[in-house]
Parts: structure tokens; sequence; C-alpha cells
């Protein structure tokens, strides 16, 4: 598969928030890292566990990709994400995820994004 489908791929599984299938392209060496939030996690296990808390904690999270540019082992995608609050208020913020990529595998998902400070779409 090549990048620009893979990554098309797991974007297209995390707005499902299939944890199988994001799992799935992940290497077993996966390294989860959030810059903005501060969290990071390491190998498949981990890595499974913090994302299945991402979809549990915002199951009304989605992206739709602004910008995407994929390289032979190497990709980065320019997003934007909404979400529903607890309180009822639809948010968004935008982001970028850097992914190093081997053998078919993604090894690092690094996100930076705006999501300290969202928009409030409605309420």
């Amino acid at each position: 598969m090549d990048t620009k489908t893979l990554i098309e791929s797991y974007n297209d599984a995390w707005n499902r928030q299939d944890l199988d299938a994001v799992c799935s392209f992940h290497a077993d060496e996966i390294v989860f890292e959030n810059h903005t939030a501060g969290e990071r996690a390491e190998g498949a296990d981990a890595v499974r566990a913090h994302i299945g808390g991402i979809f549990e904690r915002w199951p009304t999270l989605r992206f739709s990709a602004r910008a995407f540019y994929p390289a032979a082992e190497f990709a980065v995608c320019e997003w934007t994400a909404q979400a529903v609050r607890d309180d009822g208020q639809r948010i968004e913020w935008d982001g970028v995820d850097v992914f190093p990529l081997r053998d078919g595998k993604i090894l690092r998902k690094d996100v930076y994004s705006t999501s300290n400070a969202p928009r409030v779409l409605s309420s």
C-alpha cells in the first residue's frame, strides 16, 4: 500500500473510531505523542489503550483533512477536528500529524494542535 492510501485509510479508521483498524496500521514499536496535550504512549499495547481512551472520552470526534503531504517513508497531514463537549458545545481545532513510516507501518504519530484553545461553534 502506498503512503497516501495508508494514511487516508488510517484517518478513515480514526473517524469510524475503529480501534482494531487504527492499530492494524501501527508498527509494534509505535509511539503516539500529542505534544500539545503532553501525552505520550509507547508500544502497541500502550498506544492501543491510549487511543481507546480518546475514543471513550470523545465519541463524536471527527477529523477532516485540509492538506496532505505523502512521501515514501513519511507523511504530514493537516486537519481540522470537531467534537461535542459534555456540556453540548460543538468545538473545532486545527492540527498537524507527522508520520514516520517503515515497511508500510506507522512508527510514530506526532500530533501538534490548537486543542488547548478550540473554537466554539455552537451550544
